[in-house]
């Protein structure tokens, strides 16, 4: 929560050892987990540290999350922070376009993750899984790290880009926004144009991505036929002013539909089968319930990926413990106060998912591994921004619904196919904190196993005794507008209470509905991707 200035407000505490010139970097840059969990043991909640020129604040805990993640954006800028965006996405592209212009640009990304395109792609998504084990055989080993990353790149384009990138392209691509991903170096944040291999890279691949895409749209205003991908939908789309988008930007804003759907989901998915494979009695479990819902050769659909409650509380547990982004960063446009602090215009202040999630507090034992911490008797995240893997507030990662839909398609085919476990000693998997986005250090070797038997376990369904539905209004419909990103989730499921236009804004049509919706409206607000909506019964 954000105070109000008073005249008691003091700038935060600063950590010692800051070197001429650079600052913290050294200790910061050789395990940034560890550095900023120390600071908070001596500082608390809000401190100070510096890399190279730049003041940094961290903020830590739920209530530091929701003053970073509420603050409104002339006073917390995005766009001066991800300056290390500019040479992927493009000049003039999202995080170096004025606001008006993101907010459009954001705006049009939207409807390819919204709620109807999302029910077909799990389909796509086990097509691929069942391509990339069909050689696997009985058993052998794989970096399942590069086996993840490979996957997780023809998956999301598949489903948001198109054909030409998954099949025509797909090897060339792969290479090239490999590149563009290693941009992402810690260095860059600081110097985004220093000339180093792994930067010039990066500004290569962009460019050869550009002269793609320009071929792709030339190639297809000749057919008669439009495809609907996300592709084509940039291709159609205008500016508020009618004025369409150039190859530039929809370069840049493909790549920024890619990463919203891949970027982070590689090093989850690894994680999952590590952690599922140190801890053989939560594999037992998943198992267990993946065999009951599917069998052997049961249909994964968009609908029975919702039917596996333990297996979302297992990637829940792993985001908490493995969280891919190692901190998130915003520039200070206008003071901002914090309790008794007050953080100065010119700063960057920061939030680590990672140090908050490990708060004991919050927490408790909050290095094991324990999917069961998010069952409704616990509910430990039950704190407003406790747990923030996909970040929070207006800027939540519009892509989080479109990752848990490929995790949970993925492992839905990988388990009832294959048996893992660990080639090296549990305790040799660690993060690797050498890049912005954490990953499984590697090689990242694990051993595999066909499973054969697999029988469907009998459910049996008992019919409860059948209720007088009461007509009473009797709950009530709560929506912070400031989270809606405008995925459409809750329309889908109930279309008598929610309408969201092709802008993405919503609109509440009953504010108090009759109880005969309330198990729809229960649903809506549990598959919206960024927690906006809560359902209040008397």
């Amino acid at each position: 929560m954000t105070a109000q200035q008073t005249s008691t407000s003091k700038e935060p505490e600063k950590m010692p050892g800051a070197l001429p010139l650079i600052g913290n970097m050294l200790k910061f840059g050789k395990n940034p987990y560890e550095y900023m969990s120390l600071l908070r043991s001596k500082l608390g909640e809000i401190g100070e540290f510096r890399l190279f020129h730049q003041q940094m604040i961290l903020l830590t805990g739920p209530e530091g999350n929701e003053a970073f993640f509420r603050a409104p954006d002339d006073q917390l800028d995005q766009n001066e922070a991800y300056k290390v965006m500019t040479p992927i996405f493009g000049k003039g592209v999202v995080f170096d376009a004025p606001p008006h212009i993101k907010d459009q640009q954001l705006k049009m990304l939207m409807p390819v993750l919204r709620d109807k395109p999302m029910r077909t792609y799990s389909k796509i998504i086990v097509q691929e899984v069942e391509e990339a084990v069909k050689d696997w055989g009985e058993s052998g080993e794989v970096d399942l790290l590069e086996f993840m990353k490979q996957l997780t790149i023809y998956t999301s384009s598949h489903c948001l880009l198109g054909n030409e990138f998954r099949y025509e392209l797909n090897e060339e691509f792969s290479r090239l926004y490999h590149d563009l991903e290693k941009g992402m170096h810690p260095i860059a944040f600081i110097f985004p144009y220093l000339p180093i291999p792994i930067l010039r890279r990066r500004d290569k691949a962009r460019i050869r991505l550009q002269e793609l895409v320009t071929e792709i749209i030339e190639k297809r205003a000749q057919k008669t036929e439009k495809s609907d991908d996300a592709f084509q939908m940039l291709i159609d789309t205008r500016y508020e002013d009618g004025s369409p988008l150039s190859p530039h930007e929809i370069t840049g804003l493909l790549i920024g539909t890619l990463f919203a759907g891949h970027h982070t989901t590689a090093g989850t998915a690894a994680w999952i089968t590590l952690e599922l494979a140190r801890n053989p009695k939560e594999m037992d479990r998943v198992l267990e319930e993946f065999d009951t819902l599917y069998g052997h050769d049961g249909e994964v659909t968009f609908q029975s990926l919702r039917e596996i409650p333990f297996f979302e509380r297992v990637i829940k547990e792993v985001l908490r413990i493995h969280p891919p982004l190692i901190m998130l960063i915003r520039k200070v446009a206008k003071d901002l106060h914090f309790k008794d602090y007050v953080i100065k215009a010119g700063k960057y202040v920061c939030v680590s998912p990672r140090v908050s999630h490990r708060i004991p507090e919050i927490f408790p034992d909050p290095e094991k591994f324990d999917p069961d911490r998010f069952t409704k008797e616990r509910q430990e995240d039950a704190t407003p921004f406790s747990w923030v893997a996909f970040g929070g507030g207006r800027h939540k990662c519009s892509g989080n619904a479109f990752a848990m839909l490929q995790l949970k398609a993925i492992y839905a085919i990988l388990l009832r196919r294959y048996k893992f476990e660990l080639v090296d000693p549990p305790e040799s998997y660690q993060d690797d904190y050498t890049e912005m986005v954490v990953q499984p250090g590697s090689p990242c070797m694990v051993r595999y196993s066909k499973r054969d038997n697999i029988q469907q376990t009998e459910v049996e369904s008992k019919k409860a005794a059948e209720e007088t539905v009461s007509k009473q209004n009797c709950f009530k419909v709560d929506v912070d507008y400031d989270l809606c990103q405008g995925h459409a989730n809750c329309m889908a499921e109930a279309a008598e209470i929610f309408q969201v236009d092709d802008k993405g804004m919503l609109t509440v049509l009953q504010e108090t509905p009759d109880n005969t919706l309330l198990k729809k409206a229960q649903a809506a607000a549990q598959y919206c991707p960024t927690g906006a909506i809560k359902i209040k019964q008397d």
